[in-house]
């Protein structure tokens, strides 16, 4: 999906890692709760409290998800999915934007 529909959109942005991750929160018409931002060049740890899917929309990255050892390149536009209370940890070797669904 190339954009959101009739959403509410938060103003002021969630701010990682000194500034290098960067997203909006977006409420969808059925309460579906996302996220819409950009990651600069760097290695994240992103721990999960919910089971998520990662929409990589452009950009390059890798990445490795709990209990590997290996970072895994991926190709965008591509997603993938991490469970709850979890965490994965990711590469970005070029600016990638990126959405983020929440999954209940």
């Amino acid at each position: 999906m190339a954009e959101f529909k009739n959403v509410t959109v938060k103003k002021e942005a969630n701010v990682y890692f000194d500034g290098k991750v960067t997203s909006f929160q977006v409420t969808c018409e059925n309460g579906e709760v996302k996220t819409l931002g950009v990651m600069a060049e760097g290695e994240y740890r992103f721990n999960t409290n919910a089971a998520e899917v990662m929409e990589m929309l452009s950009g390059e990255f890798e990445v490795k998800f709990k209990d590997k050892t290996e970072f895994v390149k991926m190709q965008t536009p591509c997603e993938f999915s991490v469970e709850a209370n979890s965490y994965f940890d990711i590469k970005i070797t070029a600016l990638t934007n990126y959405s983020c669904s929440y999954i209940n």
